[in-house]
Parts: structure tokens; C-alpha cells; sequence
């Protein structure tokens, strides 16, 4: 649905200096897909989105949207996506209905006045459909700026900082509504600061800092990074216990805190309940046992850090 290949942008600066927004990106985005871009303030996030969608071209590399080239399509392109931006614009005095007749007859709907009802009562806005947009709270104009981008029926949805600002409600209404897009089947590339939104969110999510650094789903990236453990926490706790734990052979590793015992595993679903069966035979009194998570966050701040300690190694050499 989404595939680039080294695709680059570079800005000419005033005093004619080159500075690389995007450098090579090389990846794919499959049909029906929730997939994070994630990445820190000026990174090429939002670079990226307005090439894919045709709005500045690449400097270098290619891409193709929906089967179109960039570059070639580019009418087609834009045609076939819908775009909200994190600051979306829209006509203040005029009202939310109004706005959206607009859109809709720019980007050509066979049925302007059906499809502007719909996305307003689809996102609770039909009742204020005659009021001024410029009435409306923040979560509201979100929301009114994601009927606008739908308007169309776009095939692959780019989402950049959709609940950025929002109060808890809002967000929440919002991530609701893009869950409910991703079982309609529709592609959706998410530019997102809100790391626990993307973990809950997307299938798989890509960590950039003008270069691509990984792409998996979050899963696997914890499996990567950490491996699975799992925690048996104890009324009491014994050396002895932790010994004959470490003494299984599919225990990568089994460490005492306090009163827990940290174990590391590959199949914890399958070998958890030799270590109960094992504890409990030892005497042990196992409260409750469940399985440490890291989290996005976690993930995100190592391979970002990583990645800056190796571009200065670079940089030395």
C-alpha cells in the first residue's frame, strides 16, 4: 500500500547550507495496516507524511501510494489519501457543515450532502453542524478535521499527532475512531508522540531519526531488547528456591528481588508451570505470577540513544 526506496529530502538553507530532513528510507506499509511513525521533534515525520502524500516532492528515491509513483501520480495520489495535519486549518466563520460542503466538492464526492452527514454524526457532531468552527473546542475541530480528511472514502489515512493537545475524553474518542477505521480495513500511517497510544494502536511501528532505525511490531521489539520474564512473587522468598528455579534447562535466567522472583523464559505459556509445580514442592507460597512488560517508552528511548551514540561514534571516526 506504502512502499519507499531511499527516499530523501534535503532543505537549502538561506545561507545555501544543506540540511537532510529524510535520508534513504527504505520501507513498507501493508494494506489495512495501523503503522507508527515514531520519532523526536524534527526528526522528518512530518517531512515524510507531506512527501508520501504528494504535497513536496523527494529529493531522492521513490515511493508509490496505493500503486501510484510519486513523482508520476501525484494527482492520483492526492486524490486517494486523506491527510490530517497537527494544526489543521479551517474556514473559522463558517460552520462545521459548511466546511466540510467545501472539501467535499473540492475533492470531487459523488455525494457532497450524504457524506458530510455522515462523518458528523459518525463523530458527534450533528447536532453543532450550524455552528462557527471557530466555536468549536480543540477536541472538536480534531474531529472535525478527521471528517474532513474521510470525506473522500481514502484508501490510506495519514494521521500526524491526532490527540496532540486533546483532553483525556477527546484522545479518547479519537483513538476509538481510528480503531474502528482499522476494521474497516483501511491504511493508517500514525505520526504520534503518545508512545502507550501507539502501542495500543498499531501493528507494527517504525523508530526514525532522519534515518530509519527499526521496524517491527511492538512485541517483537520487546522480545529483542528484553527477552519475556516473568514474575512469581512469593509470601517469602529463599535462595534455595531461585537456585533450583536457575537449575531448570529452559530457564535463561531467575534473580531475587525482595520477595519476587524474576524469571527469564522463551515460552513462558508453556514452561511456567514446571517453575510453579517446582516452587511449590520446595514450599514456597506463590501469591500471584505474572509477566514484566516493558513498555514502548522503554524501547523507544534505547534505540533512539543507541542510535545517537553510534552516529557520534561515526562522527569521531
Amino acid at each position: 500500500m506504502i512502499i519507499t526506496q531511499g527516499l530523501t529530502k534535503e532543505f537549502r538553507l538561506r545561507k545555501g547550507a544543506l540540511v537532510t530532513a529524510v535520508s534513504g528510507l527504505t520501507l513498507e506499509v501493508k494494506e489495512g495496516e495501523v503503522f507508527g511513525f515514531l520519532g523526536p521533534n524534527g526528526a522528518g515525520k512530518t517531512t515524510t507524511v507531506r512527501m508520501l502524500s504528494s504535497l513536496i516532492g523527494p529529493t531522492a528515491g521513490k515511493a508509490w501510494v496505493n500503486g501510484y509513483e510519486l513523482g508520476v501520480d501525484d494527482q492520483a495520489i492526492r486524490r486517494s489519501v486523506g491527510i490530517l495535519t497537527e494544526t489543521p486549518g479551517m474556514y473559522e466563520r463558517l460552520s462545521a457543515e459548511r466546511n466540510l460542503m467545501i472539501f467535499s466538492r473540492l475533492y470531487g464526492v459523488a455525494d457532497p450532502q450524504g457524506q458530510v452527514q455522515k462523518y458528523l454524526r459518525m463523530l458527534g457532531l450533528w447536532e453543532r453542524r450550524f455552528d462557527e468552527a471557530g466555536s468549536f473546542s480543540k477536541g472538536m475541530r480534531q474531529k472535525l478535521a478527521i471528517a474532513r480528511a474521510l470525506l473522500h472514502e481514502p484508501k490510506v489515512l495519514f494521521l500526524d499527532e491526532p490527540t496532540s493537545g486533546l483532553d483525556p475524553e477527546a484522545a479518547k474518542l479519537v483513538r476509538d475512531f481510528i480503531e474502528e477505521l482499522k476494521s474497516e480495513g483501511r491504511t493508517i500511517f500514525l505520526c504520534t508522540h503518545n508512545l502507550d497510544e501507539a502501542d495500543r494502536l498499531c501493528e507494527r511501528i517504525a523508530i526514525f531519526k532522519t534515518n530509519l532505525i527499526t521496524v517491527d511490531s511492538p512485541e517483537n521489539l520487546r522480545k529483542r531488547l528484553y527477552g519475556r520474564k516473568v514474575v512469581f512473587h512469593l509470601r517469602a522468598a529463599s535462595d534455595a528456591w531461585a537456585e533450583a528455579v536457575r537449575s531448570l534447562p529452559f530457564v535463561k535466567q531467575a534473580d531475587l528481588v525482595d520477595n519476587k522472583l524474576v524469571v527469564g523464559l522463551d515460552r513462558p505459556e508453556e514452561q511456567n508451570p514446571e517453575i510453579v509445580r517446582c516452587l511449590v514442592g520446595l514450599g514456597a507460597d506463590i501469591q500471584f505470577v505474572g509477566e514484566l512488560r516493558h513498555s514502548l517508552e522503554d524501547i523507544y528511548l534505547q534505540m533512539i540513544h543507541a542510535a545517537e551514540a553510534a552516529a557520534s561514534q561515526e562522527v569521531r571516526a
